[in-house]
């Protein structure tokens, strides 16, 4: 299971036109699901992600993680961060998720995240359009 976060200003997801999700100051978390992730995994990486410090602390360091600074999170789903691209011109999808299970494991991530901070989502499945102000620019990518 794989998390692209940025650190944030703000970040929308817009499907047809239409806000779904938006945030202020926080972390855009897009969500990779590979087939062999499931419930204990997303618990890891949820907690990885409340817990890694990307915030500025009084001087200036990266020292807070997103529940310190006060942030939300804007959580969309992306399964192209499961892909294959070491061999070719084009991607692989074999290691993703079905569709089924990567929409039980980012239904349960999200969930527990908006037990402890603010958390918006995009649409499982849709085509959206997703806009950042990437504060930094900071970027991680975060796997277990």
């Amino acid at each position: 299971m794989k998390a692209l976060i940025q650190r944030v200003s703000h970040a929308q997801v817009d499907v047809a036109g239409t806000t779904v999700g938006n945030i202020g100051p926080g972390l855009l978390v897009l969500l990779g699901v590979d087939r062999d992730d499931n419930i204990a995994t997303a618990q890891k990486l949820l907690h990885k992600v409340l817990h890694y410090r990307v915030f500025a602390d009084q001087e200036g360091r990266m020292n807070c993680n997103i529940q310190q600074a006060g942030g939300s999170l804007l959580v969309v789903s992306q399964f192209t961060l499961s892909a294959s691209t070491h061999k070719g011109m084009r991607p692989s999808f074999t290691s993703a998720a079905a569709p089924a299970l990567a929409e039980e494991v980012y239904h349960y991530f999200h969930t527990q995240a908006a037990q402890i901070l603010p958390v918006q989502t995009g649409k499982f499945g849709a085509d959206m359009q997703v806009s950042l102000c990437n504060d930094g620019p900071v970027t991680f990518m975060l796997e277990v």
